[in-house]
């Protein structure tokens, strides 16, 4: 603290960082009276009634490539993805429709898959056998549109929120759970936890919005941590535009404008019953300062730290959804509401 107070006083009008006031991480002032249970789950039920046009996210568009096929697992379905010789992307059934390959081990040849058992070649187009299914490619993340699991009235692209009108300073990272798509979103629709479960990436964090009736939208100050003393404070919102998505945007202050879009993709039932949930988040920077221009160049460092920074939050927030999921399947949820009165047989 005292290199930072012998810092020029015109420095910091310039400088998107400012001090923290060191905080003993216990003496933080409480917010599980205002992270109220009701006001969360009401959140995730207005969330849950948003249209999703039959769309999921499959990976960062970047992961898949003409060399080679990409496997993944959405809702059950095994999904094989492909780009043929203009980069086009290709999606569908994983399994041959000749004796049940893994498409995701065949080779990419002239654009079109060869099955790696017998030389079955699919080139993306329907057949009697094998049928495509819909995919879009928006330039950051690739999605695979499947009818018979969404069970909603189709649209054509995915429902995608506003974004940067330059998203090449972008990174993609990818984790799986063991929890629903519903346990990835109300992790986020509780702001409250931030500094609490993260204090290594947030300060002085406040909610200063709620959502209402038929609303799940969020308003919150808070500092992003640089190092234990200094920091970076702005204004986000966290909305919905999906029942499989949240997406926490920058409003004021340094990279207004920049977005976190996190997407919960259902993978399938594990061997034990338990349901596995895919969660792949985008996070697209952007900033009027103009030197930003020159971000593109530093990609190759700067990828790298989004990514690590982003897993790191995940690996705590996986915890709070595998632990809300366990609760609610074991059927043993006892939410705390301040101020109830406890049960004979509760120890206080």
């Amino acid at each position: 603290m005292k290199a930072i107070r012998a810092i020029p006083a015109h420095w910091w009008k310039t400088s998107p960082l400012r001090p923290i006031a060191p905080q003993v991480w216990s003496e933080q002032r409480p917010t599980y009276g205002q992270a109220r249970p009701q006001l969360i789950e009401a959140a995730l039920r207005s969330a849950s009634q948003r249209p999703s046009g039959n769309w999921f996210v499959l990976a960062a568009s970047r992961d898949i490539t003409a060399k080679r096929p990409f496997g993944t697992t959405v809702a059950g379905v095994e999904i094989v993805a492909w780009r043929d010789t203009r980069g086009l992307l290709h999606a569908g059934p994983g399994a041959c429709p000749h004796l049940g390959a893994d498409l995701a081990t065949a080779r990419v040849h002239d654009g079109a898959l060869l099955c790696r058992w017998h030389g079955l070649r699919i080139d993306g187009r329907c057949t009697p056998r094998w049928a495509p299914f819909p995919a879009h490619d928006d330039g950051v993340l690739t999605w695979v549109r499947l009818d018979t699991i969404g069970r909603e009235q189709p649209t054509d692209t995915p429902i995608l929120t506003a974004r940067p009108a330059d998203t090449r300073v972008h990174a993609v990272i990818t984790l799986t759970g063991i929890c629903e798509p519903a346990d990835i979103i109300a992790n986020r629709l509780d702001p409250w936890h931030g500094s609490w479960f993260h204090p290594y990436s947030f300060a002085h964090l406040d909610v200063t919005r709620t959502p209402r009736q038929d609303d799940d939208r969020f308003l919150v100050t808070v500092t992003f941590r640089v190092t234990r003393h200094l920091g970076v404070p702005v204004e986000a919102e966290f909305t919905c535009p999906d029942p499989r998505t949240i997406v926490m945007r920058i409003l004021s202050g340094e990279g207004a404008g920049s977005i976190v879009e996190t997407h919960a993709t259902p993978a399938g039932i594990d061997g034990d019953g338990r349901a596995r949930t895919t969660v792949v988040e985008a996070i697209i920077a952007d900033s009027a300062r103009p030197g930003f221009r020159h971000a593109p160049r530093t990609l190759p460092l700067l990828r790298p730290l989004m990514r690590r920074a982003a897993q790191r939050l995940w690996r705590d927030d996986f915890s709070y959804a595998e632990r809300r999921y366990h609760l609610r399947t074991q059927g043993n949820r006892t939410p705390v509401h301040p101020n109830r009165t406890p049960r004979t047989n509760e120890v206080c």
